[in-house]
């Protein structure tokens, strides 16, 4: 038996239709896609019907024409309930939607439909991996003769955030623009940075280091009085007030700074203090982290937030970032490629945390979940021979002097 459920329809344009043959009609209609229905209400009037990710269309004249289905409906699972019967001959499709609503049978007007599982074959979910461990690995006769649930589903998660930092291809990223206040918010899922780039008329990325010996954003800006001793409020704590540093560095026009040795075409640079200057045989010993015209950020933990300097106002940027994988609880995807490191880990974990367990056997699962796991890492490097040949064509060249 296959493991792939969808149709070609359902997949591709996110439709599944049904031609009631009933002389009695139907009401209840079963639909089998990946993407589980979400359910707000039937009445496109209320504020819950934006909740639907699926809308219905029906048709009476053998699929020429559709519109879509206002008589009142609920839905049980992936099962659509219609309060009164749908005659015979005549077809319900249900159509998930796109970002901006989607219409079935107009695909010119609205292009195909988005759905969730665009590309899933290559993925498995995290609550496959426990059931699949559960069926493999648990048992009379196995290594595991039993174990909670509950237990799996802990050592699951820990070897998924593991995984995530630096085996999966667990890099987010989003598009973003640059405010006046030269802050963007941290995303809900964020774990740590990878890149920070904008990107320039032709599409281009541009990318933007961090400031770490530029600026800093401090963690606590207590108030302090005349003698430099931190003030409190009537509940005995710190006031806080306006970080002077981070104003500083939002008023500052990095490229006019000292720090910036950036050099224009024609060999001049933009000196400190507003002065052109002639920068043609100075650049000998320049540090390279500021010999950029990018632009710089640095992380704001106090506030939650990512700070730019002063140039990159209203630019468009990319956050490149990592998350643990677990921001969507059990339906986090994993990779097949490393399907097999994580039932690895997952016996070592469980076993290596029971008392009484040879060792040789915690020793030995150790290094299979070791193994597998660079295994994995090797798998979804996605190294491919002609990318690297493309790579190291002219790597042999002479330089000339």
């Amino acid at each position: 038996m296959g493991v792939i459920n969808e149709t070609n329809q359902q997949y591709y344009a996110g439709a599944q239709g049904f031609t009631v043959e009933n002389p009695l009609g139907q009401s209840d209609f079963t639909f089998t896609f990946d993407t589980d229905l979400v359910f707000g209400s039937y009445n496109s009037t209320e504020l819950d019907y934006a909740l639907n990710n699926f809308k219905l269309y029906a048709s009476n004249d053998g699929g020429i024409t559709y519109s879509e289905y206002s008589d009142p409906y609920t839905v049980e699972g992936n099962t659509v309930k219609l309060a009164g019967a749908l005659g015979t001959s005549k077809i319900l499709v249900c159509q998930l939607k796109r970002l901006d609503g989607g219409s079935y049978g107009n695909r010119e007007a609205y292009g195909n439909t988005t759905e969730q599982n665009y590309g899933s074959y290559e993925y498995i979910t995290l609550n496959d991996v426990v059931n699949n461990f559960i069926i493999a690995y648990v048992g009379a006769g196995k290594l595991i003769p039993s174990v909670k649930r509950t237990d799996l589903v802990f050592h699951a998660k820990r070897a998924l955030q593991e995984f995530s930092y630096d085996t999966l291809k667990s890099i987010k990223s989003q598009e973003l623009t640059i405010p006046p206040n030269l802050s963007v918010v941290i995303p809900q899922d964020y774990v740590n940075y990878v890149r920070m780039s904008w990107i320039d008329m032709a599409g281009v990325q541009r990318i933007i280091y961090p400031a770490n010996n530029l600026t800093d954003s401090p963690y606590r800006t207590p108030v302090q009085d005349s003698q430099g001793v931190p003030t409190q409020d009537v509940f005995g704590n710190n006031i806080q007030g306006t970080s002077i540093t981070e104003e500083r560095w939002k008023s500052n026009n990095v490229l006019e700074g000292e720090f910036n040795a950036s050099v224009d075409w024609c060999g001049f640079d933009w000196g400190y203090g507003g002065m052109w200057n002639d920068g043609r045989g100075q650049l000998y010993g320049i540090d390279p982290q500021y010999s950029q015209v990018n632009g710089w950020f640095n992380m704001n933990d106090r506030e939650g937030k990512i700070s730019f300097s002063s140039n990159l106002v209203g630019k468009l940027i990319i956050l490149e970032y990592i998350s643990d994988g677990l921001a969507y609880d059990m339906d986090s995807r994993i990779p097949k490629l490393a399907e097999a490191a994580l039932y690895a880990y997952l016996s070592h974990a469980v076993i290596a945390s029971r008392i009484n367990q040879p060792e040789y056997i915690v020793q030995r699962l150790k290094r299979e979940a070791s193994s597998k796991l660079r295994n994995a890492k090797i798998r979804l490097s996605n190294i491919k021979l002609d990318e690297i040949a493309q790579v190291m064509r002219g790597k042999s060249k002479w330089i000339k002097h």
